[in-house]
């Protein structure tokens, strides 16, 4: 799927399709890492079944535009699941600004799946794991799912941030002097939104 989407011929549709099937892997990935609670049911054989429980205060946060793109699989993973945003403006490598943010009320009870598809060098990812620890979500509590990261931006992120989990579908080569993943998908939120021409 890596190929099909990276493959600047391939049409929005099928962009989409398969960007939302990787999506839907890295999330579940994601969701396997909440921490659960031994559960005993009973089936309908009558037999009793011991599995698990997941945490139920769970929320997503979606860092605008291209985080958008992972809701869908996130909502169709975990019913009724309540989803922040962030939306924080980027100019090279490290002239971020954080412009707007809307996020549960009590998103410090929270663990947060924060979602983008692209890691580069880290920096706006940073900004917004700063601003969740600012609303008092626990690092550890911080799941952070993207679809393709630089090696640039894991080091950034997870120096910074060592008890945060980061989930991605495959690691790139690295960054372009433009600062861009290489070799990269391109403009990944233009691209899934078909906005790119």
């Amino acid at each position: 799927m890596h190929t099909l989407i990276r493959d600047r011929d391939i049409t929005t549709p099928d962009f989409v399709f398969y960007s939302d099937r990787l999506i839907r892997l890295v999330v579940e990935h994601g969701l396997g890492h909440l921490p659960f609670t031994e559960k005993q049911i009973i089936t309908p054989t009558g037999s009793v079944y011991t599995g698990v429980d997941f945490c139920k205060k769970l929320c997503g946060v979606s860092i605008v535009r291209s985080g958008e793109s992972m809701e869908n699989a996130l909502r169709a993973c975990c019913k009724g699941i309540k989803i922040g945003k962030i939306l924080i403006h980027r100019v090279g490598d490290n002239g971020q600004q954080l412009i707007y943010h809307k996020l549960p009320m009590d998103i410090d009870e929270r663990h947060v799946l924060l979602l983008d598809p692209v890691l580069g060098t880290g920096n706006s990812a940073n900004q917004a794991i700063d601003l969740l620890r600012r609303k008092g979500v626990a690092e550890e509590r911080i799941i952070f799912l993207t679809l393709i990261s630089a090696p640039e931006g894991i080091q950034c992120v997870c120096t910074r941030f060592p008890k945060l989990k980061l989930v991605t579908s495959e690691i790139d080569t690295g960054l372009s002097e433009e600062f861009r993943v290489i070799p990269g998908l391109g403009e990944y939120g233009d691209r899934y939104f078909g906005t790119d021409n």
